[in-house]
C-alpha cells in the first residue's frame, strides 16, 4: 500500500491510463475483428477499408506507447496477410 502523497497520487494516475489503453485495445481489436469478418464473407472493397482503418488505430497506439511497436508490426502484417491470400492481386 502506498505510504506517500506522491505515491497515492501515482496509484490514481496509473488507473486512468489503465482504463484508456484497455479502451483503445478493445477498439483495436474491434476493428480487426470486423475487418477479419469482412475478409471471410468475401467483401473486397469493404474489407479492404476495414483493413486501412484497423491500422490507422493500430500505428495511433503504437505512436503512444500502447502498443509496442513489433506487436503493433505483427498485427498489421498477419490483418495484411490475410487479405492479400483472400483477395490476391490480379
Amino acid at each position: 500500500m502506498a505510504h506517500t502523497k506522491a505515491a497515492k497520487k501515482s496509484i490514481g494516475i496509473i488507473e486512468e491510463q489503465r482504463k484508456r489503453n484497455r479502451a483503445i485495445n478493445s477498439t483495436i481489436k474491434t476493428f480487426i475483428g470486423k475487418a477479419e469478418a469482412l475478409i471471410d464473407d468475401g467483401e473486397e472493397e469493404p474489407a479492404k477499408e476495414a483493413v486501412l482503418k484497423a491500422t490507422r488505430y493500430i500505428d495511433k497506439a503504437a505512436r503512444k506507447k500502447i502498443l509496442h511497436w513489433k506487436t503493433a508490426a505483427r498485427r498489421k502484417s498477419r490483418l495484411m496477410k490475410k487479405l492479400n491470400t483472400a483477395f490476391p492481386a490480379a
